[in-house]
């Protein structure tokens, strides 16, 4: 326990600015005990009544030190009013306590030397409500009329609050009359009790009438029920009728918005996206002189992030710190966040350093961080940062892990990502179902099936449980290799541990039973999709159609493709590819040309790949001329041409014996930093080969 060193001749005065200096109620508490025992000082009324109302705002943690408190007092003494007796209620009340409230009403002759009044009745009232006890709340209340005493207005705003606790809303909107019969008229605070509460229930037109009511019966509407009205309404995501309060509140001239308003309006706007309209009020605030709190700087400089304006969020950091403020953890890491969200890495990196010297780098900071590193290829930093990260004191969670083994496993590091994993392992590190499953999706990129099986079993020993993503991630590594006798029995795994297949399983298994051919099964599979209530997406029927290309059924995959359309389906840039490649296939490249025209009709502006595949099927139809002009079209159109678009164009030229215009092209390419792979020299020997004339 604390010590404290107090003047000799110790006076109340002095223990009582002593409590008010102190803004800690447990060490305001330790103060209050050791002056107790101070010789010769005595605690008056009011330090009783202070030290009471201070550990009262500790809530249920305050309920071994009330008891303590009560016993110091003593009526003999000094004089108590009903003040202190109050106090002594409410902390029990604040404490969950309703026993001891009940005791010290019963006893407030003895322990205070004063007698209930209507104020200590309330106070007693609400404990109850409080703590839901709702007998005692309705023998309570009746017990007023036996003793012949009248509620007043804080008694049924007492009982209107009970009574939307238990969501009895009906009769707390009756006790609103029932007070106006009692020559009582509800005040802000009744209305406001009943409207917080409509909102919270999802009550909103209930609560949008007793508003209106306000009005109607011209009871003052305060600035709380207006931002409660606010608030619930863009929680809601109703932006029209919370701006349509935000107008009345500016047209009301008894009341005008404060802080608590302006964050409210700040954090709703932002959160549904109208990133301008903050900006507007932002900038109202400053001009009416309300001072900014770190939550209004913070919901600011996040909004402003979100809607891409990092230099407005920059600013307003700035006057945060021009206006004397310490900028805290949540506000630095919205900052970072926007920097890193737009690419900005090489300012992030000074916004680093800068949280860093203000200590304001939690864990949140490092993840925001290392996350950004890895999406823009910055690896070898994001490690940088990881190792700092594990001498920081920091400690890594769940999505620090996620974030680390994903980043490594995307850049190709699969291994470090293992030994990332193995060490959290090992050290008992928060392992969540994304860290695991990124592992997984990484090894079985690499075709290392059997180290990712090996990660799935240990994901189940650790207390980890695979989800849908586990599985078909799994699922999809097995059909890659072709294995599909595998992924089956992972499916029938999947299903027999009750975790519900998706659309992307289904689409995983439909793709890989087209790639070895298996159509018939695929479509099967389709049937079976469908009689389980799944949707097929654009992603089922690009599969469905490319198997059926593949098997040369280009009938059947328009039929589909022509289903499609009639389901009101806007085919992607992918589905109308699988289409033309179809066609190409089948020398119907002319069709596959208009099925092209048809997709910029369509505003799906054809891709790299739609190209190649054009100019493929015009050169193996032999029509180089039409070839060629889908090569001008690439280049027209601003893309730029890929090792396959190199390919197909040199071996179509060796094909139609153009063989200069290749070799022109080869020059071209290789003046351009192309770098020729084998298949590019395979097609220059075979020409080579194929035409001794060309090497004289």
């Amino acid at each position: 326990m604390a010590k404290f060193s107090f003047p000799q001749f110790l006076t109340a005065k002095h223990v009582l600015e002593l409590l008010k200096a102190e803004k800690n109620p447990l060490r305001a508490l330790s103060i209050f005990h050791a002056a107790s025992r101070h010789p010769g000082y005595a605690h008056t009324p009011p330090i009783f009544n202070h030290i009471l109302r201070k550990v009262a705002s500790e809530g249920p943690k305050s309920s071994p030190h009330i008891p303590q408190i009560i016993t110091l007092i003593r009526p003999q003494q000094f004089r108590f009013s009903e003040d202190e007796a109050l106090a002594a209620i409410k902390a029990y009340s604040a404490a969950l306590m309703p026993e001891q409230a009940l005791e010290i009403f019963q006893n407030m002759n003895s322990i205070f030397g004063c007698r209930p009044k209507i104020r200590s009745y309330n106070a007693l009232l609400d404990a109850f409500v409080r703590s839901n006890k709702w007998d005692r709340v309705e023998s309570f209340f009746a017990y007023f009329e036996t003793v012949g005493l009248s509620p007043n207005l804080q008694t049924f705003n007492v009982l209107i609050k009970g009574l939307c606790k238990r969501k009895q809303f009906d009769r707390a909107k009756g006790l609103l009359d029932r007070m106006r019969g009692s020559g009582i008229e509800p005040d802000s605070f009744s209305y406001s009790t009943l409207i917080g509460e409509f909102l919270k229930n999802g009550d909103f037109s209930d609560a949008l009438e007793v508003f209106d009511e306000m009005y109607e019966r011209k009871v003052v509407v305060d600035v709380v029920c207006y931002n409660v009205m606010i608030d619930g309404f863009f929680k809601k995501g109703d932006f029209g009728n919370a701006m349509e309060i935000w107008e009345r509140l500016l047209r009301d001239e008894c009341v005008f918005p404060n802080v608590v308003t302006y964050n409210v309006m700040l954090n709703g706007l932002c959160k549904c996206g109208k990133f301008d309209e903050s900006v507007g009020i932002w900038h109202r605030m400053m001009r009416n002189g309300q001072r900014p709190d770190s939550f209004t700087y913070s919901t600011m400089i996040h909004g402003l992030c979100e809607g891409g304006n990092v230099e407005g969020a920059l600013r307003v950091y700035f006057a945060l710190i021009e206006a004397g403020s310490v900028p805290d953890s949540v506000t630095c890491n919205a900052l970072l966040n926007g920097f890193c969200r737009v690419g900005r890495i090489d300012e992030c990196f000074g916004l680093w350093h800068s949280v860093g010297r203000a200590g304001c780098r939690n864990t949140v900071t490092y993840n925001i961080f290392i996350k950004a590193l890895f999406e823009n290829g910055r690896v070898e930093e994001a490690i940088s940062i990881w190792r700092s990260f594990q001498k920081s004191g920091c400690s890594p969670d769940s999505t620090t892990y996620g974030v680390l083994i994903h980043g490594l496993c995307e850049r190709g590091y699969t291994n470090r990502a293992l030994q990332v994993l193995k060490e959290a392992e090992d050290g008992g590190g928060d392992l969540d179902v994304y860290a695991y499953t990124s592992m997984i999706k990484g090894l079985c990129r690499e075709r290392r099936l059997d180290d990712a099986v090996h990660i799935f079993v240990q994901m189940g020993k650790h207390g980890c449980k695979p989800n849908s993503l586990t599985y078909t991630v799994l699922i999809n590594g097995y059909c890659q290799a072709s294995k599909m006798v595998d992924a089956f029995r992972v499916f029938n795994e999947m299903v027999s541990n009750d975790c519900i297949p998706t659309v992307v399983t289904y689409n995983t298994l439909i793709s890989g039973l087209c790639k070895v051919e298996r159509f018939v099964e695929a479509s099967d599979l389709v049937k079976e999709m469908l009689g389980k209530g799944w949707k097929p997406d654009l992603v089922t029927y690009s599969s469905v159609m490319n198997g059926l290309c593949r098997d040369k059924k280009i009938d059947g995959a328009r039929v589909l493709w022509n289903q499609v359309i009639k389901m009101g389906l806007e085919s992607d840039v992918v589905m109308y590819n699988v289409l033309i490649h179809g066609l190409c296939l089948a020398g119907k490249v002319e069709e596959a040309l208009g099925v092209c025209s048809e997709m910029r009709r369509k505003n799906c502006p054809p891709n790299l790949v739609t190209y190649n595949t054009l100019m493929d099927g015009f050169y193996k139809v032999g029509d180089c001329e039409k070839a060629s002009e889908i090569w001008t079209e690439i280049l027209g159109n601003g893309l730029k041409p890929d090792i396959i678009s190199y390919n197909i164009a040199l071996s179509g030229f060796c094909s139609c014996n153009m063989f200069s215009e290749a070799m022109t092209l080869l020059d071209n390419a290789l003046d351009g930093s192309f770098l020729p792979n084998a298949i590019t020299w395979t097609i220059l020997v075979r020409a080579i080969l194929s035409n001794a004339t060309l090497l004289t």
